[in-house]
Formats: structure tokens, C-alpha cells, sequence
């Protein structure tokens, strides 16, 4: 058993749980630095077995693990966002209550987590897994009783699934007579198979925030402090998530047209959907949190397109998404603990004043939204071309998610616009305007820059750095780029570009000004139509930036889906909680406590059985 505890795949995962049980008895003001120390250890343990490669512990039967290109770079992300997030956490989570316990959960995680990504058995998969749906419940209800609906939510959802994935894996072993990962991958030739991928998909789904399971992900990102939303759902359960997504579709099944088209379905209507939805919120919280939901969009069609560069694409995208979408919460981590609010119309004047804040969103905002050279551009290209690959086998449906993939990366670079502008380069609000904001501490604005540069270095050395030593060797595919776009020459393309532009402004314009009056979007301030505001040249109005895109609610069809999302119809646990409410107002109705009431139920009852049985006899 000795032996077994020091070995290489087994110390990463039981390091940081007993970390974490010491971090309970520890005094509360070094249960921080403890934590920062024991996930640096954790990530020195991971590095070996991912160095490693192919590695495998099977012991007595029971415990199965297995490290491979695809999981070894899966393990060092998770140990990298671990010590990101524990070191941010020092100065966000400080002078809070419960921060024993807030570690302990962070170091458990942290630790179930690989081993999840380890397991090469479903009974220790589904261990891990169903531990992590506990620990994601209890970080989000550290936040006290305001995240209490948020973490019900979260837990019921991921709960549910975790009963789907049950249900799964003895479909499985049914199927296959063993629960290893590493047995012949199931063909779509029984029915049975595909109702187990649908329920082992559900799972993979719900972990990741993909659709319709991704109701919890906004609710987590609005009353879950920052570093638990940059930890969880904006990182490590997108890497455990699509991973799981990953092997179900490479090792476990044997993927047919008819469910890589289910997936790409998936993955352009989630790309869609929440991105409309992230266009109209006002809290920069839950807008981040609509476009982690619609950056996986990306990660399942990716891994829809089933050829080599789609999913190597989609792999690459949930990196690059846990990178620039940490980055983001942290940057609203900042703002939040500095302003007071997350509100964009409470908000402003934010760049002077938090300039390297202010900076790093910047970056992450053109990561995400797929500007070139970031991160964000370089992913999505490639899943861009796994679509037209898809396209090359005949049919013109690829054409609708190419479409709805790239109106995807507009829309997203739309909402940061308006974030930047309502948030950081408007005037600053009347509430901000009384308050004393600054930079905040070097701890918490270490991790969001490490996070940026990595955006910067992940876009213009994508296929040196990432690519050739993570992405590819995980595919077990070989992967070829079949467009013509190459970061390198890219970059140096774009920079000359703007230094040129530059070049030309000051020479033509920067020394001219020119005196006009005071004009939104092209029309007079003092004409254009403001809601409460009466036109003249008297008024003074700020742009907040917060309604940008409220007519988008007004077009029909829009209106009506925008009309059903607010009655929560997409809400699978809304909708199901009132399912469930209508029954049990039912059955209240039928127990009101009056004896012969019970009385006569338990006559029809007794006849009734008397029945079955005489005509059982007879």
C-alpha cells in the first residue's frame, strides 16, 4: 500500500487532499500561504508525469490510472490555474470568513480533480467526479446565504447529471462487461449505445456549461466570489469537461455521423444562444459568465467536426478559454473589490485608475472575441477549418456553423466593446466619482497579467509553443493545417500595419483639432432619441454603454426567444423544479391531515389489493 501512495500518478491527487485536511487545523492567516505552497508543490508533482508520457497503475483491481499525451496536458493546466487562483486568492478572499475552509476546498479539488483526469476506470472517474459536484457546491455557498440559491442550483444540476452518468456507465458495462476506459470502443449499432453516450454526454456536458445543462454557470459567475468562478467554471471544469467529452468520443465510442452531427448542433447553438444572451446583461459577472457558456460552443463543434484539426481545435480553444476567461473574472474580481460593484452603469473611468487591470482585460477581450495575433484567433481558425473539412465529405450544412461560429466571435467582440466603454473609458458614474479607487495589490494583479501574456504568447507562437507540445500530441490524428495562416508572419504583419497607421495619424491629424458639437453615433446629442431625457442643446447625457444593444430585443423573432429566456423556459432546473412543484401541490392537496380522508385510502386500498391478489388466485 506504500508503494502505491508514492507513486508518481497516485502523489499528485493524494498530496493536495491531505494538504487539505491539514489546512483545517491550521490557524486561519496562514491557511493561504499554505495553500499557495501546497498547490507549487502539486504542480512540481504533475510535471514529471506529464513529462512522462504513456504511464499506467492498475492495483488490485480497484484503482486504475492511466497518463497520456491528452491527460498529461490536462494535468498541467490544472496545476497551473491552481497556483494562479491560490496566489490571487491571498488578496481577494482576505479578511473574509471561513477561509480555512475556502482552501481546504481549493486544495481538494485541486487534487480530485487529476484525479479525475487520471482515472482510467468509470468507478474512479465517477468517485472523482461526484466528490467535485460536492466541493464546486460547497466554494460557490462560501460567498454566504446570497450564493445559497446559486449553489442549490449549481448542485441539483450537476447532481442530476452525475445520476445520467451513473446510469451510463452500467449501460456500459452492460454493453462491454468491463468498466475500464481502455475496452473496445462501443459501436452505434444498438440502441442501448447510443442512450449510453447520450447519458455519459449529459454529464460532459453539465461540467463543461454547455447547453441546455449551462443554467448554473451565470448564477455561479453573479454570487460565487471571483476566484472560485475563475477557478471552476472558467477554467478547470471547461479542462475536465471537454476533456471527458474528448475520450468519450475518441476512446470509448466509435463516433458515427449521426452523433458528430448531434454535437455540432450542440456546439453552434450554444456559441449562438449565450452569446445573444451575454449582449444584454448589465453586470460584467454574469456577462463573463454567458460567454464562458458560449466559448465551449466552439470546444464541442470542434469535436463535432470529428477530423483532426477540428478536435486538436477544440482542445485548443479550451486552453485558450481557460487562459483569457480567468483572466477576465479576475480583472472583474478587481473592479468589484476596488468599486463596490460589478454594474456597467455604475461603473467607469476604471482605465485611469486601474490601468494594468484595465490592460489585461483589454488583451483577454481580444483573445476571446478571436482577434489576431491572441489566442482566442488561433483556436478558433483551426476549428474553423475542421468545419470546412467537414464540408469536403458533401453536404452544405457545415455552412451554417461555419456562419454561426464566426457571427459568434462578432457578437462576442460587440459585448466587449460595450463593456470597455461602460466599465473602463466613459466618465466615471456619481458613485465612482466619490470613491477612492486604485490599483489593487501585487498578489492579485500578478496572476491576470501572467494570464494576458500567455494570451499574447499562445496567438504568435501558437504552433511552436502550444500546438507542438500539448494539442497535437494529444490528437492521436495527425493534424495538418489546411488554411494559409501563420501566426508568425501574421504578427509581424499586423504590427507593421499599425505602425504605419500611427505613422500616417500624427503626420495627417493628431495636431489638428477640430471643434464640433457634442454627437452619438453619427446624430447631434442634442436631437438623437434618449429614453427620459427631453431633446435641447441644455442636455447632458453620458452614453453609459449598457444599453448598446437593447434593440436587439426589439426585433420579432429575437423578442419572443429574449420573452422565453426571461420566463426561464430554457431553464432546465426551473422548468423541472416546476414539474415537480405541480406534484407536490397535488399530493399536499390529497394529505390534509384529516383522519377520514386516510380512512377511506386505506380502504380503496386494501380492496384494491384484495382484488389483485383473488385475481391472481383465480
Amino acid at each position: 500500500m506504500t508503494s502505491v501512495l508514492s507513486h508518481p500518478l497516485v502523489l499528485p491527487i493524494i498530496f493536495p487532499v491531505l494538504a487539505g485536511i491539514l489546512c483545517l487545523l491550521l490557524p486561519k492567516k496562514v491557511s493561504g500561504v499554505w495553500a499557495i505552497l501546497c498547490s507549487i508543490i502539486t504542480l512540481g508533482l504533475i510535471w514529471p508525469v506529464f513529462k512522462s508520457g504513456q504511464q499506467t497503475l492498475d492495483y488490485g483491481g480497484w484503482l486504475s490510472l492511466k497518463n497520456d499525451m491528452l491527460s498529461g496536458f490536462v494535468l498541467l493546466g490544472i496545476g497551473v490555474f491552481g497556483v494562479v487562483v491560490s496566489l490571487y486568492s491571498l488578496g481577494y478572499m482576505k479578511g473574509k470568513e471561513r477561509l480555512r475552509e475556502y482552501y481546504t476546498c481549493l486544495l481538494w479539488t485541486l487534487g480530485v480533480s487529476l484525479g479525475a483526469v487520471l482515472a482510467n476506470d468509470f468507478l474512479v472517474l465517477l468517485s472523482c467526479w461526484g466528490f467535485l459536484g460536492l466541493t464546486l457546491y460547497l466554494m460557490i455557498g462560501i460567498n454566504g446565504p446570497d450564493a445559497a440559491q446559486a449553489a442549490k442550483k449549481t448542485f441539483l444540476i450537476i447532481g442530476g447529471t452525475d445520476c445520467l452518468l451513473i446510469i451510463g456507465i452500467a449501460v456500459v458495462w452492460l454493453l462491454n462487461g468491463s468498466t475500464s476506459m481502455d475496452a473496445q470502443p462501443l459501436l452505434f449499432d444498438r440502441t442501448l449505445t447510443g442512450i449510453a453516450f447520450l447519458l455519459i454526454l449529459s454529464a460532459a456536458f453539465a461540467k463543461a456549461g454547455a447547453m441546455p445543462f449551462h443554467t448554473w454557470v451565470p448564477e455561479c459567475g453573479d454570487k460565487a466570489p471571483v476566484s472560485v468562478t475563475a477557478f471552476l467554471p472558467a477554467s478547470l471544469d471547461k479542462l475536465l469537461g471537454i476533456y471527458f467529452l474528448t475520450r468519450v468520443a475518441l476512446d470509448i465510442f466509435e463516433m458515427n455521423r449521426a452523433m458528430l452531427m448531434l454535437l455540432q448542433v450542440i456546439g453552434a447553438g450554444t456559441i449562438l444562444f449565450a452569446v445573444m444572451m451575454a449582449l444584454v446583461q448589465h453586470d460584467m459577472k454574469r456577462l463573463l459568465s454567458y460567454h464562458a457558456v458560449s466559448q465551449v460552443g466552439y470546444m464541442v463543434l470542434g469535436i463535432g467536426t470529428g477530423t483532426a484539426i477540428g478536435i486538436a481545435g477544440g482542445l485548443f480553444h479550451m486552453l485558450n478559454n481557460a487562459l483569457y476567461k480567468s483572466c477576465l473574472f479576475l480583472c472583474a474580481g478587481n473592479i468589484e473589490q476596488k468599486a463596490g460593484t460589478t454594474d456597467l452603469d455604475s461603473l467607469g473611468g476604471i482605465a485611469k485608475k486601474m490601468p494594468i487591470t484595465f490592460y489585461s482585460f483589454l488583451i483577454a477581450a481580444l483573445a476571446i472575441s478571436g482577434i489576431p495575433p491572441f489566442n482566442g484567433f488561433a483556436s478558433k481558425w483551426m476549428v474553423y477549418q475542421g468545419v470546412i473539412e467537414v464540408g469536403k465529405s458533401g453536404g452544405s450544412v457545415w455552412v451554417l456553423w461555419l456562419a454561426a461560429a464566426m457571427l459568434g466571435s462578432a457578437l462576442t467582440l460587440a459585448s466587449f466593446v460595450k463593456v470597455l466603454h461602460a466599465a473602463f473609458l466613459k466618465k466615471p458614474s456619481p458613485q465612482n466619482q466619490k470613491k477612492d479607487i486604485r490599483e489593487v495589490g501585487l498578489v492579485m494583479w500578478v496572476p491576470m497579467v501572467v494570464l494576458a501574456l500567455v494570451c499574447i504568447l499562445f496567438g504568435v507562437f501558437a504552433y511552436r509553443l502550444p500546438l507542438t507540445h500539448l494539442i497535437l500530441p494529444a490528437v492521436k490524428l495527425p493534424a495538418a493545417f489546411t488554411g494559409v495562416w501563420w501566426s508568425g508572419p501574421a504578427t509581424a504583419m499586423l504590427i507593421v500595419g499599425l505602425l504605419v497607421g500611427a505613422l500616417i495619424y500624427f503626420i495627417t491629424v493628431a495636431k489638428k483639432v477640430r471643434e464640433c458639437e457634442t454627437y452619438v453615433g453619427g446624430e447631434l446629442m442634442d436631437k438623437v432619441y434618449i429614453s427620459g431625457t427631453n431633446p435641447g442643446s441644455d442636455r447632458n447625457v453620458e452614453v453609459t454603454g449598457v444599453d448598446f444593444y437593447k434593440t436587439v430585443q426589439d426585433i420579432p423573432l429575437l423578442r419572443f426567444i429574449y420573452w422565453l429566456a426571461k420566463k426561464k423556459v430554457f431553464d432546465l432546473y426551473e422548468v423541472g423544479a416546476g414539474v415537480v412543484f405541480y406534484f407536490v401541490k397535488a399530493l399536499r392537496k390529497a394529505h390534509n391531515g384529516l383522519l377520514p380522508l386516510y380512512l377511506s385510502y386505506f380502504i380503496v386500498g386494501f380492496i384494491a389489493v384484495v382484488a389483485l391478489l383473488m385475481g391472481g388466485i383465480g
